[in-house]
Formats: C-alpha cells, structure tokens, sequence
C-alpha cells in the first residue's frame, strides 16, 4: 500500500476500509459542513473543492482501487505504468469537475441551501433526506425558514406572545410542466407566468401582480419530479401564501416511448421480413441513425438495446439509459390462393 500525495479518507474523515454507506455519509457531512453558501470562512471554497475530488475518487470503484493501490501519485498518472506487475498503466485521473454541481446532484438534483440562500428553483422534493438538518429550509418546517421551534422563538421576542393568532399556509397551487423527451435529453429553463394576489404597503389591500418563475429541468429528471416554489401564491392580510407546485409530465413524442432512462422505438417490419431477416435503420433522439440487423426469426416481443441511446440517470446525467428497439411485426391483410399455397408448402405445422 503507498502513501502518497492527499489523503481522500482524512478529508472525508473516515479510516480506509469504509463502505460505500460511510463514504456517501461522510460526504453529506463535510460538504454540509464546508459549502461556501454556508461557511464563510476562509478557505471553505477550497475545502468544499477538496472534500468533492475525495468523493468523486472513493464513490467510484476504479479510480478507488488504484488510489487504494498507487496513492494520488499513481490515481494521477505519476506511478507505476505499463502492464506488468499490475500498474495503474495508462490511466490518469484529475479532478475537472465542479463540486456545485457533484453537490446537487448527491442531493438528487436538488441544492438543500438553494431556497435559503435564493437559489433559481425554489426546491426538488424527488429522493429530499428528512434526515439532512438543511433539507427544510423554507419547506413549511417548523420555526422560521425551518430552523427549530426553540431557535425561531428567541429571536427579537417572536413567538413569545400566545395570544397572537397564528396564520395557516394557503395549500399547495400545483400545476401540470410538460416537458419534452429532448428537454428530458439536454435539460432546459422553463419561463412559467404566473398572476397572484400580493399586500399593498398598508398590509390591509391587495394588488394583482405578475411574476416569472424559471424552473430549471436537469438532464434525466422523472415525470411526477416536483419542484417548488415556496409561499409565492395569494397573499391576504390573514393568510401565509401558498406554495407554488410544478410537476412534470411528459409530452408524448410523435416517435419514441419512454421507459424510466430507456427510450423505445417501435419498428414496424413485415412478416416477410420477420421471417427472413431484416435491417432496421432506427432513430435516436440526438438525430442520429443506428442500424440494426437481424438474421434470426422475429419472435412476438422481440427488443434489441443500444446501449447508451436513451436518457441520462437522473442521479448520474454523465451516464445514458438505453435505446430498445421493439419489433412490431405487420401482418398482410389479405393473401393470394397462390401465395397460400406457397406458404402452406415451405412452413412447418408447429
């Protein structure tokens, strides 16, 4: 075992030898603990920086091995090399990516301090850890922006008079977002308008006013995904606004169907070439044509994948579900006595 360079188990914390589990856990800690959103001290953003290589090395069984193995010195491309004695040989690692975005998607797709700190969407409620003390921030918690009760109630005197009537939030305004599979493909900003009803500055009255909501799609997000807007709804003298709900849909495509992270492309052959094989030239959603060939006999149901033609996971957008294509096998609707016959003679009873 060499020791050399950064020690990925010492910034996330933990000894070597840790599971997945007490990687992703130590994560969650530290990048809680050092996001510059949050910590303001000096050298947090490098920290933050440092604590996401550490992650992307030890989350990824590859790159792990070889750090286990060669230290950074040989994860970077500066040890052993070559095939004999089990080197790390050609493979090089640096860290190019950008540990907002390994953050959020740790998260789901969802920035835990975004609502609090004024992030474009107002929050992802897909795969939210009830368990993460900052998932809350402006969710409907209790106390103030989610904070504690005991917190909340210490600040300037609020909350320490019972006789004020507390005011009940509107429920949830939800609204249909119907998105593409190509929106689905490259992730897009949608311009939602909305019209609500807020205070005049005599907090009595109320004006009519517009206002754009920018929901953000990440590449991969799955129909039924919420995003919320919170306390952007009616606001009356009596009432806490409601939140504003986006969920969405996906708009049926004039070609393909979809399966989770898989796509589905329906191809229509005849039973001719069902028979004696045939050639398919499929789509993808990129514009793209992919052939695919058969020899074989078309059984009813028959699929063929292509690997890495559908949508990114939502969870990993680096990587792609699949492409299926599904034979659908057309039957002639009539038949000459000749070619009756024909066929009567060549193929079998059972």
């Amino acid at each position: 075992m060499v020791e050399m360079g950064k020690d990925y188990y010492d910034i996330l914390g933990i000894k070597r030898g840790a599971s997945e589990d007490d990687i992703k856990k130590a994560y969650r800690k530290q990048a809680l603990r050092y996001h510059p959103d949050k910590n303001k001290s000096p050298g947090a953003e490098d920290k933050f920086k440092e604590i996401a290589e550490a992650y992307d090395v030890l989350s990824d069984p590859k790159k792990k091995d070889i750090y286990d193995r060669y230290g950074e010195e040989g994860l970077k491309g500066g040890g052993p090399s070559g095939g004999g004695g089990g080197g790390p040989g050609t493979f090089s690692y640096t860290f190019q990516g950008d540990p907002h975005a390994i953050f959020e998607e740790f998260f789901g797709g969802r920035n835990p301090f975004g609502q609090f700190f004024g992030a474009r969407n107002g929050g992802m409620d897909e795969d939210m850890d009830t368990d993460d003390p900052f998932a809350r921030f402006g969710m409907g918690g209790s106390g103030m922006g989610g904070f504690p009760r005991s917190f909340s109630s210490g600040m300037g005197g609020m909350g320490s008079h019972s006789s004020v009537v507390k005011k009940q939030q509107d429920p949830p305004v939800v609204h249909d977002l119907q998105v593409t599979l190509e929106d689905v493909l490259l992730g897009c900003t949608k311009k939602m308008k909305i019209s609500r009803k807020r205070l005049n500055p005599d907090r009595q009255t109320v004006h009519i006013e517009d206002k754009i909501l920018e929901v953000q799609i990440k590449k991969g997000w799955k129909e039924g995904t919420k995003i919320t807007f919170p306390k952007e709804g009616d606001q009356t003298p009596t009432n806490i606004p409601a939140d504003i709900v986006f969920v969405l849909k996906d708009k049926p495509h004039p070609i393909f169907k979809r399966a989770g992270s898989d796509i589905v492309y329906p191809a229509k052959i005849s039973l001719r070439d069902a028979l004696c094989g045939c050639t398919v030239n499929t789509p993808t959603l990129e514009g793209k044509t992919v052939t695919v060939s058969t020899t074989d006999i078309v059984q009813p149901g028959m699929k063929r994948r292509i690997s890495g033609e559908g949508l990114p996971y939502p969870k990993r957008p680096d990587r792609r579900g699949d492409l299926i294509v599904e034979f659908e096998v057309k039957f002639p609707e009539r038949l000459s006595q000749s070619a009756r016959d024909t066929i009567a003679q060549v193929l079998p009873r059972s």
